[in-house]
């Protein structure tokens, strides 16, 4: 491709602008991935995949149209841009849609500040499998392991370029690369399966394959001879791979689009608490090597840093600048864009306040109770707040674990259960959510 993608936006643009629409944005996504498989020391499958979306939002006085394509050929262009305005022409009156005031914009931004592209070069597939291999090879080096379900690397980078008729242009690429592995233990109804997988902006902080592999085999081993665990209201612990779930549930009530349809349990709680005093849960999408940071959102606004819940009590919400006029309020800069939808509310990178404590200490505080490490389905009321998921994990007693678990089903309510958490000091710093271990009380276990 010739164009470059800011070029590929203005002239979205400007046909917009010859078919007659009133006002637009336009967005060009370039994209490179590539995958490898293996399994049983062979190769089981290579990906790879490159792309070139661009997307055009029309606005219309208060209605708006989204069109998107693959082809960004000038006349694609033009017969793109007419049909979105007839579209829009047609599309339901919409108060609160519109573009940013130029006023709002980001004018400035350090996308090298931001680390979020690794300058390495592309790896090659041979690379990628090497790792997947030695992956494979140290979970199979555990005795008790039966096979490895499979043993993956991957590698992306995505190049994305905004531009709209109130003047903003701007740009930035991100890339990631990542390696994982499932093992197995046991046969038949008696088989068991865990994994280890590890992500990172800069693929030279990826960690030793052959610890991925490792931890994958533990885990699994350690889940043989799981059992039901008895019914009863017990504490729970969120192992930290899986809560930062429960954070999501509390993101998704803050979101905007819930906020202002009424939708959700926290819907009145701005300004109470809703987590316990001393936890805060802050928002920085600037943080370097994350790969949620960005230098500005998708309607074009600077990010900041930000508190949304302090010292336990709610203070923002999630907005982009349509749930902000809706609500009456300013947008948070949370807009996310994609090529063939206008702009939702989506957060970025978040940190909970960590513990003083390890894993194991709430483990012995506890006593008796159960730890999650995986959970399945779920079954979330958003207006109220009743939760249900199934579980899988491990029994302790006494403070020690005694036996794997799995076929459970834990439940609460997301209200009483965020009120209530106590942070282990077990957080990835690499995370975009970085969430510590979690332990909640009284959850009512549905087992034996």
């Amino acid at each position: 491709m010739t164009d470059t993608l800011e070029t590929l936006t203005q002239r979205l643009l400007e046909a917009a602008r010859k078919a007659g629409a009133e006002a637009a944005d336009a967005v060009a996504v370039e994209g490179r991935s590539l995958a490898i498989d293996v399994r049983a020391g062979q190769l089981e499958q290579a990906e790879r995949s490159e792309g070139l979306e661009i997307g055009l939002r029309v606005l219309m006085g208060r209605r708006q149209a989204c069109v998107s394509a693959s082809d960004t050929r000038p006349e694609t262009m033009a017969e793109m841009a007419a049909r979105a305005v007839a579209m829009a022409r047609e599309a339901p009156e919409d108060p609160h849609v519109g573009l940013a005031e130029p006023g709002q914009l980001a004018t400035a931004w350090d996308v090298a500040g931001l680390e979020i592209d690794d300058p390495a070069a592309e790896p090659t597939p041979a690379a990628l499998e090497e790792a997947a291999r030695a992956a494979e090879s140290a979970a199979l080096a555990l005795q008790g392991i039966s096979m490895v379900e499979s043993a993956s690397g991957g590698w992306g980078r995505q190049a994305v370029h905004l531009a709209a008729t109130n003047g903003f242009s701007g740009g930035y690429s991100r890339s990631g690369s990542s390696l994982s592995c499932v093992a197995i233990t046991g046969e038949g109804t008696g088989m068991e399966r865990d994994w280890a997988a590890e992500s990172r902006v800069f693929a030279a902080d990826l960690p030793d394959p052959a610890e991925i592999g490792r931890r994958a085999a533990e885990r699994t081993l350690a889940r043989a001879d799981a059992r039901k665990p008895p019914t009863g209201a017990v504490p729970v612990l969120f192992d930290e791979r899986v809560a930062a779930s429960l954070i999501g549930h509390l993101l998704a009530a803050a979101n905007g689009t819930a906020v202002a349809r009424g939708a959700s349990w926290l819907r009145d709680a701005m300004g109470e608490a809703v987590l316990p005093r001393g936890l805060s849960l802050t928002e920085d999408p600037h943080a370097p090597r994350l790969a949620s940071s960005r230098p500005f959102d998708g309607e074009g606004l600077p990010t900041a840093p930000r508190a949304l819940v302090e010292e336990g009590v709610l203070r923002g919400w999630v907005l982009d600048l349509a749930t902000a006029r809706k609500l009456g309020l300013a947008s948070t800069a949370n807009a996310a864009r994609g090529v063939s939808a206008p702009p939702g509310p989506s957060p970025t990178n978040i940190r909970l306040t960590q513990g003083a404590h390890s894993r194991e200490a709430l483990m012995a505080e506890m006593g008796r109770g159960l730890v999650v490490t995986s959970l399945l389905g779920a079954s979330i009321n958003p207006t109220t707040g009743d939760y249900s998921r199934g579980a899988a994990g491990f029994w302790v007693e006494n403070g020690e674990v005694v036996h794997a678990v799995n076929e459970c089903t834990i439940a609460g309510n997301l209200r009483d259960m965020l009120r209530s958490l106590v942070p282990a000091n077990d957080a990835r710093p690499h995370a975009s959510r970085q969430v510590p271990s979690l332990l909640v009380e009284g959850l009512t276990i549905a087992g034996a």
